[in-house]
């Protein structure tokens, strides 16, 4: 009979070595993961589902696209002269009108009875000039019938004064009946001419009376003739031809002066009215051209004036047609337009794309040749249109 021997069992058998080294092999992966993998992160990505646009150096305009409102080059607006209410109409909205023809009709009873009082006026004025007239004339016939008497008196006197001086000298007759010979002749030669000055005095007198109201009555008849022009005025007439794009009066209407009532088109040529953001409003000067794109033609417009107030983040410009006019073009369309702020020169550009609002423009993915693989790259932009970035640094 044997003994029983004990068998020591080993440490390390394989199965547990082999364990082990795939804990530790595991191990080092993720310590090489993180370690070294730390500040490069990877991502794979399926390449059709990415953006790949080639950096170019070309030709580049800045530009900014702006919404413009084709509008008449010329209009005008049709007030009320004079207020009144609408009795009839003559002319509808969107008709083709020549210059002179009536467009409405205004009543205005006030404006009747003002004439008729200052016409009423007028014809009583007009009464006392010819009665005062009528007196002046009388009156110098009658100054003339007294001066005529003193003249004849007056040589009545004379002839005796002068028989007298000679009968005188041969005492003939007495000193007192010379002497009162004397006086009377004297007399008569005062006597005439206080007649003249008087009549003088009463002629000017009453020849400015005339004058006076000579003078009313012009001024009665110029403001009559202007207040007859008022009520022409009433009859509202195209001061243009053109088209009456608008008209604002129905029959029954009051109008008060200076009211609104309409407006003429001339559509001859046109102007684009544009409005853009503020913040360009250093950038957009006179002079400056847009295009767009108008029944598969390109056109060229220009800025022809700028308004400088800002009303709600937008200021406004003018712009006309640059060349050649398109054919067809109607008041009230819309266009789309690119208005160029530069000059064109050549640039790195890169095509606008989704990155720009990722990453501020700040930085871009450059993939390499074989484009299995993209790499993080800083750079900056600058200028910008609808189709491509400016840029200055990076690429």
């Amino acid at each position: 009979m044997g003994m029983d021997r004990t068998i020591k069992k080993k440490k390390w058998p394989p199965k547990r070595i082999a364990t082990y080294a795939a804990i530790a092999a595991f191990v080092v992966v993720v310590l090489y993961l993180f370690l070294f993998k730390l500040n490069k992160s990877t991502l794979n990505v399926e390449k059709d589902r990415l953006t790949i646009s080639t950096v170019k150096r070309e030709p580049f305009q800045e530009f900014i696209p702006v919404m413009g409102a084709v509008e008449p080059i010329d209009s005008y607006h049709l007030d009320a002269v004079e207020g009144g209410v609408v009795e009839e109409v003559f002319i509808e909205s969107g008709t083709k009108i020549a210059k002179g023809d009536p467009i409405l009709r205004l009543e205005n009873t006030d404006l009747l009875m003002n004439i008729m009082w200052r016409e009423s006026e007028m014809f009583q004025t007009q009464n006392n000039l010819r009665n005062t007239q009528l007196s002046l004339d009388q009156r110098r016939l009658t100054l003339s019938q007294q001066l005529a008497q003193v003249d004849n008196s007056l040589a009545q006197s004379k002839r005796t004064y002068d028989r007298y001086s000679e009968l005188i000298k041969e005492q003939l007759i007495s000193q007192h009946q010379y002497e009162l010979a004397k006086d009377e002749y004297e007399y008569w030669i005062k006597r005439r001419d206080l007649t003249i000055e008087s009549q003088k005095n009463d002629i000017e007198f009453r020849g400015n009376q005339v004058k006076a109201l000579d003078e009313s009555l012009r001024r009665m008849q110029e403001n009559l003739a202007i207040i007859k022009q008022k009520l022409e005025n009433l009859v509202l007439r195209a001061p243009i031809s053109g088209f009456l794009t608008a008209l604002d009066a129905e029959i029954g209407q009051r109008k008060n002066p200076g009211q609104r009532l309409g407006q003429i088109d001339v559509l001859d040529s046109f102007r684009v009215v544009v409005g853009i953001d503020e913040h360009w409003i250093a950038r957009v000067e006179e002079g400056r051209i847009g295009t767009f794109d108008f029944s598969g033609g390109s056109y060229e417009l220009f800025v022809s004036r700028k308004y400088m107030e800002v009303r709600e983040g937008r200021f406004e410009v003018d712009m006309l047609f640059n060349g050649e006019k398109p054919v067809g073009m109607t008041r009230g369309m819309t266009l789309h337009i690119r208005l160029n702020l530069g000059d064109l020169e050549e640039a790195i550009v890169l095509a606008r794309g989704g990155f720009f609002q990722t990453t501020g423009g700040n930085w871009v993915y450059v993939v390499d040749a074989e484009e299995t693989l993209a790499v993080k790259r800083r750079i900056r932009t600058n200028r910008y249109n609808t189709q491509v970035y400016e840029v200055v640094e990076g690429l």
